[in-house]
């Protein structure tokens, strides 16, 4: 891990360049782990498969598609946790689907994964869609979630003499590119008046932006949960703002486009939806025991995750007009920031046949 490989923030070209780089490593990775592994789904986070039926005849819910012979690729992230999610729900032995879990660093991964063929479905903040889109990838944006904004920060160190974004000018911050947090980080420049030109930023995975956090590389790290809560409970970061009043509230749930058009997987992830919406469900009214098996799955104290449980909560919500917009505010910020040289008009890129998911919570 070079943490001293600071990156220059550039255009779209760069952008998915580098993502792409970062992809094939997790794709290599990732089907390392899968040659080695059969085994059935566990709460661990790593990659797995689990052929666990929710009846015997394999037959979604949805419109009565026989769903017992499909595989479906999850991507799926420690920040996401929707494997550990289900898991702990109990709801993951309902998938009346086979699984291949595929864990990554971040969203934009994901998608880069996704655009190869390798994934089907992934949880993902709202950034990475944008990039993806721009970038012509044939994808949609399937689920909808609304998260609790204390679920991003833009952190210091404890010590740092910064007290407000307006002091960052000249100074170096960390963040994963074409990340949420990375969305996050442009409304809370633009609303101090400042612009990425006045700040050196260093694109780092999670695990990175927390070791320059805490050995003083960067000045300050524009993160999300659990990531948030372990620098603040672990290292003492703080805070300078949340996402109240900042970012998007949206996460989403982000789908092929050759995955929906095969009628089998896409009741596949209709029935995944339903079940990950009772789950999220869940998880919100038993924060307590999310916390504990979220921690055995990133492995992060329970010190920790009960509090990223609490600021991480969040609901299924339709894919409405408002959500739409929400998703096209962020692709024009970052237009606007010449961060990305196109014109996305988002309502392409999303499917709302998949939104009466959102409200199966039970």
């Amino acid at each position: 891990m070079n943490r001293t490989n600071w990156v220059p923030r550039s255009a779209v070209r760069s952008t998915r360049r580098t993502l792409a780089v970062a992809a094939a490593v997790s794709l290599a990775t990732l089907t390392a782990a899968a040659c080695s592994s059969s085994s059935p789904s566990s709460t661990s986070g790593a990659s797995a498969s689990s052929g666990a039926s929710a009846s015997s005849t394999g037959t979604s819910s949805a419109n009565q598609t026989s769903v017992s012979g499909v595989t479906l690729h999850i991507g799926d992230q420690a920040g996401t946790g929707a494997q550990a999610l289900l898991a702990a729900a109990g709801l993951i032995s309902k998938l009346p689907f086979k699984v291949t879990w595929s864990d990554f660093t971040s969203g934009p991964p994901i998608l880069q994964a996704m655009g190869a063929g390798a994934v089907d479905v992934g949880g993902v903040g709202n950034a990475p869609p944008v990039f993806a889109a721009a970038g012509g990838d044939k994808i949609a944006i399937v689920g909808a979630y609304q998260a609790n904004p204390l679920g991003s920060a833009l952190l210091v160190p404890k010590n740092s003499p910064i007290t407000s974004v307006a002091q960052l000018r000249g100074k170096r911050i960390a963040v994963a590119q074409g990340s949420s947090a990375d969305y996050h980080l442009l409304t809370v420049l633009t609303k101090a008046g400042l612009t990425v030109h006045d700040v050196t930023l260093s694109y780092l995975q999670p695990a990175e932006g927390l070791a320059a956090l805490s050995s003083g590389h960067v000045d300050a790290w524009d993160i999300w949960s659990p990531f948030v809560e372990q620098a603040e409970v672990q290292d003492n970061a703080r805070a300078l703002v949340t996402g109240t009043g900042y970012g998007s509230p949206y996460s989403f749930a982000v789908a092929s486009r050759a995955a929906l058009a095969d009628p089998a997987k896409a009741a596949a992830i209709s029935d995944y939806l339903k079940l990950l919406a009772q789950a999220h469900a869940w998880a919100t009214s038993h924060l307590s025991a999310w916390a504990n098996v979220w921690a055995k799955a990133t492995g992060l104290p329970a010190s920790v995750m009960q509090k990223a449980a609490s600021d991480d909560a969040s609901d299924a919500v339709p894919i409405t007009p408002a959500v739409i917009g929400s998703e096209q505010q962020v692709s024009d910020a970052f237009t606007s920031a010449g961060l990305i040289p196109v014109h996305v008009n988002f309502s392409d890129y999303v499917d709302t046949s998949f939104n009466d998911t959102a409200s199966a919570t039970s």
